[in-house]
């Protein structure tokens, strides 16, 4: 069965409540009428307000939402909530607490026999580089890297041209030799994988894409991927 994961480096209900191109993007890969979403929104402690916002978005585009404390009254039977899914959806925050919080709870396994199972798994910013073996993440200060969940090989980071420090920071972490290469990822862009490869990259904005960065003959590199601009989704409600 392929194995899907999609990464979002930004966008996505969370960014762009007008326009639910890559939500609907990850819905569509599951050939479902009404597919069931679990959202993990651990990264953000679990904040009211995005758990709103999911069920807004989502309910919009007709899919069966959920959602899945670890911070409150936790289910006995989380695993297999999990396990029954099409598709589970990581929330951005804070990516090292959120990896330790799961490291608790054994999450991390579960995931990996979802995702073997043939659940889609795919997040924002931080539930976009908790798949990789490295993030480049400022949940560390300065902005540093730590290890991941290892699904996917390498390391990636989000924002890339969103936030000043990102390009300069990776430039010098690829310089340094302290990563190979990285996967940088845009705001408004999702790279999909099918088997651990890179299958496509999609974006509901012009101008924003996924770059290779790496060193070749010397000198830091970085190599835009080829993408696709996704036709708007727009809702019928201003989501807040």
């Amino acid at each position: 069965m392929p194995q899907h994961i999609v990464a979002l480096g930004g966008g996505g209900f969370s960014m762009e409540p007008d326009n639910l191109a890559l939500d609907k993007y990850i819905l569509d890969l599951t050939g479902k009428e009404r597919p069931k979403v679990c959202f993990l929104p651990q990264a953000s402690a679990e904040t009211d307000s995005y758990i709103l916002r999911f069920y807004e978005a989502f309910v919009e585009l007709d899919a069966k939402p959920s959602w899945l404390s670890l911070f409150y009254s936790v289910p006995d039977n989380f695993a297999e909530k999990l396990l029954e899914q099409d598709v589970i959806y990581v929330s951005g925050g804070n990516t090292k607490t959120m990896l330790a919080i799961w490291r608790e709870w054994g999450v991390g396994k579960i995931l990996k026999q979802a995702l073997e199972n043939g659940t889609i798994l795919c997040g924002i910013s931080a539930g976009a580089i908790c798949w990789f073996e490295t993030c480049v993440t400022d949940s560390v200060k300065p902005l540093g890297t730590i290890e991941g969940l290892g699904f996917l090989k390498g390391c990636a980071s989000p924002h890339y041209h969103g936030e000043a420090d990102r390009r300069p920071k990776i430039f010098d972490l690829v310089k340094k030799g302290s990563v190979e290469s990285c996967l940088a990822i845009d705001d408004s862009t999702a790279v999909h994988f099918i088997d651990g490869e890179i299958h496509k990259v999609v974006t509901s904005q012009e101008g924003v894409g996924a770059f290779d960065v790496r060193l070749k003959e010397h000198e830091v590199n970085e190599e835009m991927y080829a993408s696709q601009l996704l036709e708007p989704v727009t809702v019928n409600r201003i989501l807040r």
